[in-house]
């Protein structure tokens, strides 16, 4: 009896010791950065926030090592995992549902690697550091160092890639038409000139036109803000942009209320510019009016600020967007005004354009900028915003972005990577695809929603 006894303690022991040793494995897989996540839904109730910082793109941004629920942990001894892309198979375009072109993407072509520019571009992005110097000293400073090292708190599928690259760009649109995504609005400078972390891309137009059309893509123009833009420079671009692109098949054209097809051109902060500049351009009686010319169209401007709506009727724009994909971040960008942006869009024949995002995060750029990070709660987030979108009846929506990689509002497919400093994020438990896919679903509810309200609100249906 004795013996069974000391036999069972030792089993009992041995056991205990088992479970005590599993815990503790358990608890070392655990980062030590980890966070719990803040409850759904706080994240996506608008906050306001003072505005103590440029809203324009030179705003380019990088990662912090704390990124609310979303975390990014840094300074881990690991080893190097990748996961590579697995080739796409073609698609079968006439088993696609049809694209739905009142859904407009935005679209970034300024990245390089050594491949095919010679370096990195856009991918080495610097750190931005804060205006206040005694903030700044806080957040580390320098470039980042791909390819592992990239400007994104998310790494790309493709990894990273040049936008010069045939078959990225083949890839991007093949992703947009799974998407159901009928327009991508291309990010756009005047030939010979870039924005200040890149390279000009004007000379990528007509590829992205080509391999567009190959998908039945529409093509139109985001116009950058680049340097000393004004009335009289914007007519000789938009000149140059008809004059060369006009006449490719995936030109984008909207059919206005009237019958016209009219090329449509959004205008990244578009505020800098005074109502009376942009009135001499888009005012029929303008000193350089380019209204009722061969070189008329359709002017989307950019509303920030809520006073912004008022500026935009004095300068004679045809519609505002409201890009930011953070909702709370500025008035424009919070959903909850979205419903008397559109009343005030109806009450004076403006086109109202909502931009819907999937999330944001821009610390690997702007370290100090986690109070703009959104979660994307695994697309929660993204389909509130959609649903929001859809509750105006828009005209059109926008989509922030396809790959504005810096900001992490890209829903281009990107996988899990993590390196010996540091882990990306990523979209698990989903597959890379996900946003693709929400995308598609979303699209399909907004063409079949728009097909019922648009006879009463006398929009274009075709």
């Amino acid at each position: 009896m004795a013996k069974f006894r000391r036999r069972t303690c030792i089993i009992l022991a041995l056991f205990i010791l088992f479970i005590f040793s599993l815990m503790m494995g358990l608890k070392m897989l655990r980062p030590n950065t980890a966070t719990f996540g803040a409850p759904f839904g706080l994240d996506l109730l608008p906050e306001l926030h003072q505005r103590t910082i440029h809203l324009g793109k030179s705003f380019d941004f990088r990662k912090s090592d704390r990124i609310n629920s979303e975390t990014n942990t840094k300074n881990l001894k690991s080893v190097e995992i990748t996961m590579k892309p697995s080739k796409a198979p073609e698609l079968n375009l006439e088993e696609l549902p049809p694209l739905n072109n009142y859904l407009h993407v935005f679209y970034y072509s300024w990245y390089g690697n050594p491949q095919f520019d010679g370096k990195y571009i856009h991918w080495n992005h610097p750190v931005l550091e804060h205006w206040d110097p005694r903030i700044a000293k806080n957040y580390p400073q320098g470039r980042h160092n791909p390819p592992d090292d990239i400007g994104s708190s998310f790494y790309p599928e493709l990894g990273s890639y040049s936008s010069r690259d045939p078959s990225v760009i083949e890839t991007h649109m093949r992703q947009m038409r799974s998407a159901s995504i009928g327009v991508l609005a291309l990010s756009w400078y005047p030939p010979d000139v870039n924005d200040e972390n890149g390279e000009p891309t004007d000379n990528l137009v007509p590829t992205i036109l080509d391999k567009a059309h190959k998908y039945n893509l529409k093509v139109t123009f985001h116009i950058e803000p680049y340097s000393n833009r004004d009335d009289q420079n914007m007519y000789q671009n938009v000149k140059y942009i008809i004059d060369k692109y006009g006449n490719h098949p995936a030109f984008y054209r909207y059919k206005t209320k009237t019958g016209n097809a009219l090329p449509m051109f959004y205008v990244y902060d578009s505020y800098i510019t005074k109502p009376e500049k942009w009135a001499n351009l888009l005012t029929t009686s303008g000193s350089r009016s380019i209204r009722n010319s061969p070189y008329d169209g359709l002017f989307i401007a950019l509303l920030v600020e809520e006073k912004h709506k008022y500026d935009i009727l004095q300068s004679g724009f045809d519609g505002i967007y409201t890009y930011f994909a953070t909702n709370g971040f500025t008035y424009g960008s919070s959903h909850q005004n979205w419903a008397s942006l559109k009343l005030f869009c109806d009450k004076y024949n403006l086109i109202f354009i909502p931009s819907v995002g999937p999330g944001y995060i821009d610390t690997s750029i702007r370290p100090w900028n986690t109070q703009n990070t959104r979660n994307r709660i695994n697309g929660k987030y993204y389909e509130i915003a959609l649903s929001a979108a859809l509750q105006t009846h828009p005209s059109l929506i926008s989509i922030t972005s396809f790959n504005e990689w810096h900001e992490g509002t890209q829903i281009e497919k990107a996988v899990p990577k993590r390196t010996s400093n540091t882990v990306y994020l990523d979209y698990r438990p989903h597959k890379p695809g996900l946003y693709l896919e929400l995308t598609r679903k979303w699209s399909e509810k907004y063409s079949k929603e728009r097909t019922t309200y648009a006879l009463d609100h006398q929009l274009p249906v075709s």
